[in-house]
This record gives structure tokens, C-alpha cells and sequence, in this order.
């Protein structure tokens, strides 16, 4: 665990020095959340299935902004060679990446929500909204750091990401567009059906990356 903090550690560090994909994934997502605000009718009573939709659309477009540097990167530098030749195997490389990518997606999600919860109206600060978004994103970095390094070798890799990853990820969106709504209706009525899906989507999936992962590294 402490060679994949390493490996996060050094992603996160080369960000904040260049302050390049974080920047352009925090600004995509406000502007998602203001543009869909205005493009709602104001003078509906209840926009909350809307405004629950708009949220994750918001996150999961935002993010694959940033998904797409997390192999990409190493390849483009040539240090993807490098980081094989240390003596760690591909599940702890899979692990420095998707902390790195998941703390990425959860700083912006945390900006992102108090200027959601003005613009909205709605409790996007209520605690279950907090979990939704936590375990959400783990689904949704973890897949994307798998399927970053499948499509990172190929010249249409920018294409060819969301069409793998998008699929896939229709669990972990259906499940947290439902929840939320029903957290933001003020209701509590099957969130935790929801919530439940969407840690086992998380357990199952990141295991198999996390297993996976040396062989579509090394290919």
C-alpha cells in the first residue's frame, strides 16, 4: 500500500504543478451544472429526478476529462516503461492510479456541490447525497483507470475511452440518479437498495481492475 500511495503521491504532485487537467475538469463540471440550471424550466415545483440527472451527468463528463491522463500521461512522457520496471506488480500501479484519480474527482465533486445546492435549491450537502457521491466516484475511477490503460495505446484513445467505459458505468449512473432524487424528495424509500448496488458494483469491479490490470498494462 505504501509503493501505491507513492504512485498517487507522484500523480497528484506533477498536477498541482501543472494545475492543467484539475482546472479544465472543475470548470467543465460548473459549467455543466450552470448551463442545465437555466436550460430547466424555473417555474416547475419539482425538478429533483432533473436536478439529480444533471449532477451526475455533470461529474461523469468532468471526469472523463481527467481519466484519460491517468496511463496516457506515462505513455506520451515515456515513463510508462520506467514505472514497469519498478519492482511493484500492476495491481499496486492500479492502486497509485485510481487514488490519484478518485481524489482528483472528489475535490472537484466537493466544489461542484455547494455551488449545485444555491444554484438548485436542493440539499446537496444532505449526507446521503455525501455517500452517493463517494461511492459513485470509486466505481466510476475505478473502471476508468482500467479501461484509461486499455485505451491508452491507441491513437483515437480520446474515442475509444467512453465508448468502453460508458456502458459499463450504467449501473453506477442509474443507481446514483435514483438515490439522489429520492434523497433530494426528501424521502427515504429505497436509498439504501440503491446505495447497496452501487457498493457492490464497487467491490466487484475495482477487484477485478485491481486483478486485471498487469495484463492490460503489459499489452
Amino acid at each position: 500500500m505504501g509503493r501505491a500511495l507513492a504512485i498517487a503521491w507522484k500523480d497528484i504532485l506533477i498536477e498541482f504543478r501543472s494545475r492543467q487537467f484539475l482546472g479544465a475538469m472543475l470548470a467543465f463540471t460548473l459549467v455543466t451544472v450552470v448551463t442545465l440550471n437555466f436550460a430547466f424550466d424555473l417555474d416547475r415545483g419539482d425538478r429533483t429526478s432533473d436536478a439529480a440527472g444533471a449532477l451526475w451527468i455533470a461529474f461523469f463528463f468532468a471526469g472523463m476529462l481527467g481519466l484519460g491522463r491517468a496511463i496516457a500521461l506515462e505513455r506520451d512522457r515515456g515513463t510508462l516503461e520506467g514505472l514497469l520496471l519498478t519492482p511493484v506488480d500492476g495491481g499496486t500501479i492500479f492502486m497509485g492510479k485510481f487514488l490519484a484519480t478518485l481524489l482528483s474527482l472528489l475535490f472537484v465533486e466537493a466544489v461542484t456541490l455547494p455551488v449545485f445546492a444555491v444554484l438548485y435549491g436542493l440539499p446537496a450537502w444532505h449526507p446521503w447525497v455525501i455517500a452517493l457521491a463517494i461511492v459513485g466516484t470509486v466505481g466510476f475511477a475505478g473502471l476508468g483507470t482500467l479501461f484509461s490503460a486499455i485505451a491508452s495505446s491507441g491513437r483515437t484513445r480520446e474515442v475509444l475511452l467512453p465508448l468502453l467505459l460508458f456502458p459499463l458505468l450504467v449501473p453506477v449512473l442509474l443507481g446514483a440518479v435514483q438515490a439522489t432524487a429520492i434523497v433530494f424528495q426528501g424521502e427515504r424509500d429505497g436509498i439504501l437498495a440503491w446505495f447497496n448496488l452501487l457498493v457492490a458494483f464497487d467491490v466487484i469491479f475495482v477487484t477485478l481492475a485491481y486483478l486485471g490490470f498487469s495484463f492490460v498494462i503489459e499489452e
